[in-house]
């Protein structure tokens, strides 16, 4: 195997300038997606249909399980049964691939996520795909490490990322950097932020201050707002202060704290003439577009396009519209049946699956770090009225060596 490009996806197995050049999906993908979901991330659907847990899918000799918490109440079960008809689809749109997916339930739990990768392996599973949440990753991966298998999940946390443990999920740090590099690119040097009093927030605030510092920029003021919109008067009256410094507030929360904090900067004296809003893909919310004091302001997010497209297909096929993390379930599945494709024996071993090069999928380009944690190729948006307008566009490859 030779060559540099990351996968392309035109059609199963094609190549493009060759190593891992390995098609996600089908003919009809286009690469790209629709923004980080915000608070609409559970929502946005009904209920689909209820799915089997315990079963197979597809027929191929390969077996891959996949873990999700089907049996989950609430939006976690919806969530699980919709990226379970996603990794349907994603089998049915590839060209005759040579797998079968063990679709195991972990209703939730770490116990059941355990018993699931137990099962899994047990039944010869070469790699694993999810679990859905942080403790169920941190369980699942026990079994699936001292067996050898790679596993690809979906939580957001990197702290349950390591090697042979890999997440697919929009990770908030790519968020972050793509905006503040966009930013800075856009000469502003000066940042304040409001931030979430949170895990979210905490890892936010680490990266957004090593991101402005790696940019040449400083920070000349930052403040954590808590949950209770009531308190959060006095952080903001703060940052409003700092920001006369300023040049851009980053705010990285869902629309509606987002508006609460936008209202008290400028009851504060914020000049929003003078300074750029941004903030992360969260914002990806019709409530940040309909409001006028967001206007103008920046995020990042993959592309809406590819998701646009996917959510055409999943409404064909299922009568109804995914949850947004559902592409998550799609990709895992479409990139693991390229690879058997393409990549022979060696198919699931860490030098294939954190080829620099990347893959192509729904949600842009992608690709695995060593430590487990991924890095995506994003866009940056511009608020508006109409929905989000992308003033620059998600990279089609990554730069070697970054």
């Amino acid at each position: 195997m030779s060559g540099r490009a990351h996968g392309e996806m035109r059609h199963a197995g094609a190549t493009r300038r060759a190593l891992l050049a390995v098609a996600l999906g089908f003919a009809a993908l286009a690469a790209g997606c629709s923004g980080f979901p915000g608070s609409s991330f559970w929502s946005g659907a009904p209920p689909p249909p209820p799915a089997q847990s315990g079963t197979a899918i597809g027929t191929g000799q390969v077996k891959v399980g996949l873990i999700l918490p089907l049996s989950a109440n609430g939006n976690a079960g919806l969530a699980a049964q919709s990226m379970r008809n996603a990794a349907e689809l994603a089998l049915s749109e590839f060209n005759n691939p040579n797998l079968q997916l063990l679709v195991k339930d972990d209703g939730g739990t770490a116990p059941g996520a355990q018993q699931a990768a137990q099962q899994a392996i047990g039944e010869g599973a070469e790699i694993i795909l999810g679990p859905l949440f942080a403790h169920s990753v941190g369980a699942a991966a026990q079994i699936a490490r001292a067996r050898g298998v790679p596993l690809i999940a979906f939580s957001t946390d990197a702290n349950v990322a390591a090697n042979g443990v890999y997440l697919l999920s929009f990770l908030p740090e790519s968020d972050v950097d793509r905006v503040v590099d966009y930013a800075t690119s856009n000469g502003k040097r000066s940042f304040a932020a409001l931030l979430p009093d949170n895990a979210y927030g905490s890892v936010v605030d680490a990266e957004f201050r090593q991101a402005v510092a790696r940019k040449g920029g400083r920070v000349v003021g930052l403040e954590h707002y808590p949950a209770d919109r009531q308190q959060i008067q006095e952080p903001v009256r703060r940052v409003a202060e700092a920001a006369r410094q300023a040049d851009s507030i980053f705010i990285p929360d869902t629309a509606d704290a987002v508006t609460s904090v936008v209202q008290g900067l400028a009851a504060g004296g914020l000049d929003r003439k003078r300074v750029q809003l941004i903030g992360t893909g969260l914002w990806d919310d019709p409530k940040i577009f309909a409001d006028a004091s967001l206007q103008g302001a920046w995020f990042a997010a993959p592309d809406p396009a590819g998701y646009r497209a996917f959510a055409g297909r999943y409404r064909a096929k299922f009568g109804q519209d995914p949850v947004r993390t559902a592409t998550l379930a799609y990709d895992a599945v479409s990139l693991v049946a390229a690879l058997v494709k393409t990549q022979g024996a060696q198919r699931f071993a860490p030098e294939i699956l954190t080829n620099p090069s990347g893959f192509s999928g729904v949600d842009g380009i992608f690709r695995f770090r060593a430590d487990g944690t991924n890095q995506r190729g994003l866009a940056v948006l511009r608020v508006a009225p109409a929905g989000p307008q992308v003033v620059s566009p998600a990279p089609r490859a990554f730069n070697a060596g970054t």
